[in-house]
C-alpha cells in the first residue's frame, strides 16, 4: 500500500498506461465503459484522478458539461485497495466545487449503495430507472411495426443536425457531442422514426466490456419507442443493457418479451433540487449513468 498522501490531479490527456488503469478500475468495479467512453470525458468534460505513490491511477470522477445549465457527475471508481480512505468523498466534492463556480447545477445517477451517500451531499431523487440485460438474442412472438405515417430507418448523415435538434428538445441541453461519440459503435441500433420530414423518435446505442448498450432512445410516443426498439432488438446478437425509465411500462412489456430481465435500479438526482430538465414524454431510455 502506498506510504504518502495519493495526489489528485485534472486530466487533460491520458496516456495508455493510464488507460490501463482505469480500465482496471471499470474491470474491478465489473461496469462496462471502453475507452472510447473515457474519450468522451477528456474531450468534452473533466477527469479528475487521483494517483498512488507509484503514479498509478486508483480512483476517478468525470464531469460532463451540457448547454451551460448541468452537468453529469460520474464514473466514481476507487481500487480496492484504497477504499475507505475518503478519496471518492475528496473528488465527489472537487468536482462539485468546480460545477458550483460554473453555475452549473451537478447531476448523476446513483445506484441504491450510493443515494444514501449522495444525498448527505445535498442531492435529491428526481426520478427512477432500471437497468435491463438481455443474455443472448431472443425473438418475440409477433412484430411491433411503426405506427400510421412512421417510417423507421437507420440515420443518415442528412438526418444528424434535425436529430440532435430534437434530441436537444426532449434531454434539456444541447449533447450532439457525446451522441456523436456514439455513432458507429453499434449499427443495428442507430436508427431514426420520421413522420414526413419531421423527426419522431431515435435511437443510439454502443459497444461495451460487458454488454452492448443501446440508449438514448427519445420518441413521440409509445408506439414509436417499440417500433425503434423491436427493430435494433432483431439486428443485434448477444448481451445487451437497456436503462429504461420506470414510467415505460409499456415498452418494458417489449423487452419483457425479448428476453430482459432486471439487474439494477438507478435514481436520478440533482443537487439541490429534485426538478428534471428532460421531457418526461419522449425519454425512454437514457445513454447510460456516465452520461445521461
Amino acid at each position: 500500500m502506498a506510504t504518502s498522501e495519493p495526489r489528485l490531479t485534472v486530466k487533460e490527456s491520458l496516456t495508455p498506461s493510464e488507460l490501463d488503469d482505469v480500465g482496471a478500475l471499470v474491470r474491478e468495479a465489473r461496469w462496462n465503459q471502453l475507452a472510447a467512453d473515457w474519450r468522451i470525458f477528456i474531450e468534452f468534460g473533466r477527469l479528475y484522478a487521483v494517483h498512488c505513490e507509484a503514479g498509478r491511477i486508483v480512483a476517478t470522477t468525470a464531469t460532463l458539461p451540457y448547454g451551460g445549465r448541468f452537468a453529469w457527475i460520474s464514473m466514481v471508481l476507487v481500487a480496492g485497495e484504497y477504499r475507505r480512505r475518503g478519496l471518492a468523498t475528496a473528488l465527489l466534492r472537487q468536482a462539485m466545487a468546480d460545477l458550483g463556480a460554473a453555475k452549473l447545477v451537478p447531476v448523476l445517477d446513483a445506484t441504491p449503495d450510493g443515494r444514501a451517500i449522495y444525498r448527505r451531499l445535498g442531492f435529491e431523487d428526481s426520478w427512477g430507472f432500471q437497468r435491463l440485460i438481455r443474455r443472448e438474442r431472443q425473438r418475440a412472438a409477433g412484430t411491433v411495426g411503426a405506427p400510421a405515417g412512421v417510417s423507421v430507418r437507420p440515420i443518415a448523415d442528412a438526418d444528424w443536425p434535425a436529430l440532435c435538434a430534437y434530441d436537444a428538445a426532449a434531454f434539456g441541453a444541447d449533447r450532439s457531442a457525446v451522441l456523436a461519440g456514439l455513432r458507429g459503435r453499434l449499427s443495428a441500433a442507430e436508427l431514426v422514426a420520421a413522420r414526413g420530414n419531421a423527426i419522431a423518435g431515435f435511437l443510439l446505442g454502443r459497444d461495451g466490456g460487458l454488454a452492448a448498450q443501446i440508449g438514448p432512445l427519445i420518441a413521440d410516443d409509445d408506439a414509436i419507442a417499440g417500433a425503434l426498439m423491436a427493430r435494433a432488438l432483431d439486428g443485434i446478437e448477444g448481451p445487451l443493457f437497456v436503462d429504461l425509465a420506470d414510467s415505460k411500462r409499456e415498452l418494458r412489456s417489449v423487452l419483457d418479451a425479448h428476453g430482459f430481465t432486471a439487474a439494477r435500479p438507478f435514481t436520478r438526482m440533482l443537487w439541490g433540487s429534485s426538478a428534471r430538465f428532460d421531457d418526461a414524454a419522449r425519454t425512454f431510455a437514457v445513454v447510460g449513468p456516465e452520461f445521461g
